[in-house]
């Protein structure tokens, strides 16, 4: 995994290499990114009373790690060739964690715009697909991981409460454009932007959409300064990724001088110089929501 993380130092490609896992017939991928290390399975120990995807605990170094039992978060069946099976572990949202797939078939790297959105029609807020490849004939799918832990434990997710401890806010009529993926995450950040005192909020699906809608503005003759002030970007989204995002905004002529938060569970310390090649302006770590209103604070305020 580290010669794979040392292909993937340069920024701002909108592209991603992932980590092919199968459960069942079914193939899915995360960014590898997220991937510490891939492992055999070692004897787990059950949690009384743990959530029912929570398959037990496990000591990996030193550090006790939860492991999810894929299968069952999915409701698809056990597997069938358990010698086969693997552990995946991650480490994003500032935590670590174990998913414990059937087979670990290959690691592929694709552009963004190769990963279609998920069709209303299967994609609710309740889904767990954030993104659909097609490959040689197969489909993969790109599985929303922060949605699945928040839902193993709501606490690790953003809180509004983190909000309402900075004290009372004046309301503002600052606009800001939210480029998030997520259904979930949009509601929760529109709830909790507005919990913060900002209610005029733009929202897409992608950087892709993002970008056009600023450039857009820019094509009717609308003064960019005076209908944006600030741009909040997760990073990992179909079609266009937040860091090439940023990159795109802060190269072009009339959007460069736009403020550019990214907002992701890939802010670590190892990660944090992918976002200032590119020209953000912060970083911020998923969860951390007050952090984040800090920062909108200090660029718009």
């Amino acid at each position: 995994m580290e010669n794979t993380r040392e292909i993937l130092l340069e920024s701002g490609t909108n592209e991603l290499e992932i980590v092919e896992f199968a459960i069942g017939a079914n193939k899915f991928g995360i960014n590898v990114i997220k991937v510490k290390e891939i492992i055999n399975p070692v004897p787990v120990t059950l949690v009384p009373h743990a959530h029912h995807t929570i398959e037990g605990i496990i000591e990996l170094r030193g550090e006790v790690l939860p492991v999810v039992n894929m299968a069952e978060a999915l409701k698809f069946p056990p597997s069938e060739n358990p010698s086969e099976d693997k552990f995946i572990v991650t480490e994003f949202n500032k935590q670590k964690v174990v998913f414990h797939v059937h087979y670990v078939t290959q690691i592929r790297r694709i552009s963004w715009s190769q990963i279609e959105k998920p069709s209303g029609m299967y994609q609710g807020i309740d889904n767990q697909i954030i993104g659909v490849i097609k490959w040689d004939g197969e489909m993969i799918l790109l599985l929303d991981f922060e949605k699945m832990i928040v839902e193993i434990n709501p606490e690790s997710g953003i809180n509004i409460q983190q909000v309402k401890k900075l004290g009372k806010r004046e309301r503002s009529n600052k606009r800001i454009v939210v480029a998030e993926d997520s259904p979930l995450l949009r509601k929760l950040l529109h709830d909790t932007l507005e919990e913060a005192g900002f209610q005029n909020l733009e929202f897409f699906e992608n950087g892709r959409d993002t970008l056009q809608y600023l450039e857009g503005l820019l094509a009717i003759g609308k003064d960019i300064a005076s209908e944006v002030q600030l741009v909040i970007t997760d990073v990992e989204m179909p079609q266009m990724d937040g860091h090439y995002l940023t990159r795109k905004v802060k190269a072009h002529a009339g959007l460069g001088r736009l403020p550019v938060i990214i907002f992701s569970s890939l802010i670590t310390e190892d990660l944090r110089h992918k976002g200032q090649v590119v020209g953000a302006d912060a970083q911020v770590s998923k969860p951390e929501i007050a952090d984040l209103i800090k920062e909108i604070d200090r660029y718009i305020l």
